[in-house]
Parts: C-alpha cells; sequence; structure tokens
C-alpha cells in the first residue's frame, strides 16, 4: 500500500498517511493516460478557425484577360487560389474536434495519473490546507516549504476561497477539488498537493 507524507502550512512533516492501492497503487497505463490528455485537448478547442475558398472572396468576376493572343497565361479569374488576394486551397473550416471515451478508459486514465504522481513521490499531502487570509505571499512560502514552488495541482476537498484567490496569480500553479479531478491537469503539475480531507473524497469517489 503506498504512502505518503502529510504536512502543516509550514512545511513541517507531521505525520504519514496510506493510500489506497485501487486508486494510487496500479500500474499506470501510459497509453489510456495519452489518451486521456488527447481528449481533454481536442475537447478544449473551439474550431471555429475559418478562411475563405474562391468562392468566397472577393471581385473575379470577369474573366481578366482573352484567353489566346495575349502571349500571357490564360486565367478565368483574378480569384484564383494562385493570386494574390485569391481564395485558399482545402483551408481549415470551422468543425468540432470533440470525441469521447468510455466510462471505463477515463476512470482508468486518471487512476493511472494518481498512481504514477504516488510512484514518483510527487503527492503532497496537507493537514489542512487553510488559508487565514487572501495573500499570495503567503501562498508562495508554502509552496516553497514543501518544494512545489515550480508548478502544483492543488486540491482541497471543497472550494476554499482564501486558498483560490491567493494561489492565482502564480505562474504554474492551479487550484480544483476532489469532485473534478482530470489528468491532463495532474500530469501537468510537477507535485500533487492535496487536503488530507479531499485523499478521502478521491478515494470514495474514483474508488
Amino acid at each position: 500500500m503506498p504512502k505518503a507524507a502529510v504536512y502543516d502550512m509550514t512545511g513541517k512533516q507531521v505525520g504519514e498517511i496510506e493510500l489506497s492501492d485501487a486508486i494510487f497503487g496500479i500500474t499506470p497505463n501510459i497509453s489510456v493516460m495519452h489518451d486521456a490528455v488527447r481528449n481533454y485537448l481536442a475537447n478544449r478547442r473551439q474550431g471555429t478557425h475559418s478562411t475563405l475558398t474562391r468562392a468566397e472572396v472577393s471581385g473575379g468576376g470577369r474573366k481578366p484577360w482573352r484567353q489566346k493572343g495575349t502571349g500571357r497565361a490564360r486565367h478565368g479569374s483574378i480569384r484564383s487560389p494562385q493570386w494574390t488576394h485569391g481564395g485558399i486551397v482545402f483551408g481549415p473550416k470551422p468543425r468540432s474536434y470533440r470525441f469521447s471515451l468510455n466510462k471505463k478508459a477515463k476512470r482508468l486514465a486518471l487512476k493511472s495519473a494518481l498512481s504514477s504522481k504516488a510512484l514518483a513521490g510527487d503527492i503532497i499531502v496537507v493537514d489542512n490546507l487553510e488559508l487565514n487570509e487572501i495573500k499570495t505571499k503567503a501562498m508562495v512560502n508554502f509552496l516553497k516549504a514543501v518544494g512545489a514552488e515550480k508548478s502544483a495541482l492543488v486540491v482541497t476537498p471543497n472550494p476554499r476561497k482564501n486558498v483560490i484567490l491567493s494561489a492565482r496569480n502564480i505562474p504554474g500553479v492551479k487550484t480544483t477539488i476532489a469532485d473534478v479531478l482530470n489528468v491532463y491537469d495532474i500530469l501537468n503539475g510537477q507535485k500533487f498537493i492535496v487536503d488530507r480531507q479531499a485523499v478521502s473524497r478521491i478515494e470514495e469517489v474514483f474508488a
């Protein structure tokens, strides 16, 4: 059964916690994690890109010069793709990039991501992840104390305003709650910082 050290908000170790084998102790499936990250990024795309074809650009209603006898190449429109300001060939048009993963694959990918963090020793459990006031400096000092100043995903059991607002201006740091974890955020952060109550919530929701 994997274990993780428990720290307080000053960065001092105050104990140890056993993590669930079913969530934090499986063999990570890299292929499924890759699919989950692709799915997350693809579903974020707006797909609103659009270019104009030769039928949609303005101008070019008449033949620029007669077909034969000028010594120049034959043309039917000044809005053909080879002309400046002409239409775009096979350019992007609005479309949806969304695709779906089945429920079992999503669940396996999440467990694999959490297990990979546990395997690397990048899970930091905090006894009570809370701040008395909204202060970015206090959050920065906490992250430095637990060795997570580069990048981290901070997970609380419920929305905690002081933590969210104190962390929002720190580059590389993202906050979320235990119920809405996703594989991309877990893997994207160097450290996975989680409140002790949130650990229980994660094991309850994703078991």
